[in-house]
């Protein structure tokens, strides 16, 4: 019967689940950016960059997310 503590779980590589959420907020925060200085500052510079401050904080959080209950 395999060990359910989640820190048996090899560090190397992280669950799909969590891969798949750490990749869908990545590519949000890609979106965001491109988005934003391609198209959204045409009409209004402070959406633009409140769009980018949105994009900054995504990847902490991503990698916070990818990296959950693991053991160190």
């Amino acid at each position: 019967m395999p060990d359910s503590d989640p820190r048996s779980e090899p560090l190397g590589e992280p669950p799909p689940g969590r891969k798949r959420a750490y990749f869908w907020l990545m590519g949000t925060c890609v979106a965001l950016i491109v988005l934003a200085w391609n198209v959204v500052r045409f009409w209004s510079m402070p959406a633009a960059v409140a769009m980018s401050v949105v994009a900054a904080v995504i990847p902490p959080v991503a990698v916070i997310i990818a990296n959950w209950g693991r053991g160190g």
